[in-house]
């Protein structure tokens, strides 16, 4: 799941399933199992989601495809405690953010050492 890009006012249909990797047909779906997803619609009816719509879809797919929530269980977990599955869901965000960083340090180091000697653990 790619970082969220917030550059934009709106995103349409494809651009979200795009950012995760998920048929519109799921971004459809999920749009109507969830209340918190309230895309706009422009004069032809298309959908333009908001970067707060982008922020609940990491949130839904967090806990259903990462987690793997069924949607009942990931609504009542949006509704009985959403401060906490935020506040969570930014520390897991973080920490696999700073698990890429050590592996391309990890990565740099084994590049640069090879064919020296091993450093000492």
């Amino acid at each position: 799941m790619p970082e969220k890009q917030t550059s934009k006012l709106y995103y349409a249909i494809g651009e979200v399933a795009a950012m995760f990797d998920v048929n519109t047909s799921l971004i459809r779906y999920w749009e109507k199992e969830f209340d918190v997803i309230k895309p706009h619609k422009n004069k032809k009816g298309n959908r333009q989601f908001t970067p707060a719509d982008i922020d609940n879809f990491h949130l839904i797919y967090h806990l259903v495809k990462e987690k793997g929530m069924t949607l009942k269980g990931a609504q009542a977990q949006l509704k009985e405690r959403r401060e906490e599955t935020e506040r969570i869901f930014e520390i897991i965000k973080r920490l696999k953010h700073i698990k890429e960083e050590l592996l391309a340090v990890k990565a740099q180091f084994s590049s640069e050492g090879e064919g020296d000697s091993p450093l000492p653990v």
